[in-house]
């Protein structure tokens, strides 16, 4: 897959900041009255149990304040839209950290530890300001839509497993949403099918014939939460059909060899 020559979306820096301050609070509540037994509850993301997803959230949240602790790095940064397809290749050794942070404290402690003092650090840094990640150097501003994604994307996961109902910051999850169709728009390049996710997104993709006016003829529909699952492979194209969470019409408009964007 060719490297994305530019940013496809802009993202208003102040309501990122807000947004992601915002999630990792509904989260913290939620951490904080998590049972025993809801934390060895499986999650169906491997052999990780709600303990380890929990130590996962607190490692995404917690890489806010560790990349500051670095020197700042030399560039070139890494373009958002790059970045769902990068993570990959790092899962192995994230899930091995993930595996020790679980077992060295209880799981509350992890995130309130994770998310202390985040937003006094925050403020007043500039948003092009480079952070060290694991990835690759990164702006502050770009690296803070990526955590809207490791937010919702695992707060999805742990309200389906320990039976919560998390709410979902609304600027987090647009947030969200929007970055995984911009890297579907990435991945299939084109104008032939039209992927509607309201209210947050509308993009463009699929090589092919490209529509000037009226209706496309190949149109794909979702909401934001099956959205998210498909791009991250919580759940197949199939079953979204299947249960009718996603409409598709037109003979393009099968994005099943496209799916998961990032696992």
């Amino acid at each position: 897959m060719p490297p994305a020559k530019k940013r496809l979306r802009s993202y208003d820096p102040a309501r990122t900041r807000a947004a992601v301050l915002a999630q990792i609070g509904n989260v913290r509540e939620a951490v904080r009255a998590l049972t025993p037994a809801q934390l060895a509850l499986p999650t169906g993301l491997g052999d990780w149990t709600v303990r380890e997803l929990v130590a996962h959230l607190a490692m995404g949240v917690g890489s806010v304040k560790s990349s500051f602790e670095q020197p700042v790095p030399a560039g070139p940064a890494l373009v958002l839209p790059e970045w769902p397809f990068a993570t990959a290749a790092y899962a192995g050794a994230i899930s091995g950290d993930v595996e020790a942070l679980a077992a060295s404290a209880p799981p509350a402690e992890l995130f309130e530890r994770a998310a202390e003092g985040i937003a006094a650090l925050l403020a007043g840094e500039p948003g092009d300001r480079l952070m060290a990640i694991r990835l690759g150097p990164m702006g502050l501003d770009d690296f803070l839509v990526t955590r809207t994604v490791e937010l919702i994307v695992h707060t999805d996961d742990l309200n389906r497993a320990a039976g919560l109902d998390i709410p979902y910051d609304r600027g987090a999850l647009a947030a969200c949403t929007r970055l995984l169709a911009d890297a579907l728009a990435v991945k299939a390049p084109g104008a032939s099918t039209e992927v509607r996710i309201p209210p947050y997104a509308v993009v463009q993709c699929v090589a092919g014939p490209r529509h000037t006016r009226g209706t496309p003829p190949n149109v794909v529909e979702t909401d934001p939460l099956t959205w998210l699952r498909l791009a991250t492979g919580r759940t197949t194209w199939a079953e979204a059909i299947g249960t009718a969470r996603v409409g598709a019409s037109g003979e393009r408009a099968d994005l099943s060899a496209l799916l998961p964007l990032m696992g």
